[in-house]
């Protein structure tokens, strides 16, 4: 966890600095932030997109992780993410789909659905609260 807080400092949308890393046996994997899309203005720069009190412009970190991970060809399958806020909805079925099994998190993060059907899927949730 201590990696993903690191990596939470890289976030470019000053509204809630997020950061993840997906580890398998020990070995990190790949490694995302919440920011803007590549190659366009940042939060921190230009402002938020707002909808529904909710900035919409960025990328959350999950996100980032498991797509860098593809970007360079890493396998992610049954590997554990370890996420400062627990996942929103999007982004814990993207994580499910992409075929991690253990989610490890920092502080609790909009969502109750994620541990009613973590269960059902045979996903470990784990809070690991900030010390």
């Amino acid at each position: 966890m201590a990696i993903a807080r690191v990596v939470a400092s890289r976030s470019t949308c000053d509204r809630k600095f997020v950061g993840s890393a997906i580890v398998r046996d020990k070995t990190i994997l790949s490694t995302g932030y919440n920011g803007s899309i590549r190659g366009m203005p940042h939060c921190s720069e230009v402002g938020h997109m707002m909808e529904d009190n909710h900035c919409v412009a960025t990328i959350h970190a999950e996100t980032n992780a498991v797509l860098q991970a593809a970007k360079n060809g890493v396998a992610i399958d049954e590997a554990t993410v370890y996420v400062t806020a627990s996942p929103c909805w999007s982004c814990f079925k993207m994580i499910t789909n992409a075929g991690i099994r253990r989610i490890v998190y920092g502080e609790f993060y909009r969502d109750n659905r994620i541990f009613e059907v973590a269960s059902k899927l045979g996903v470990e949730l784990v809070h690991l609260p900030p010390k």
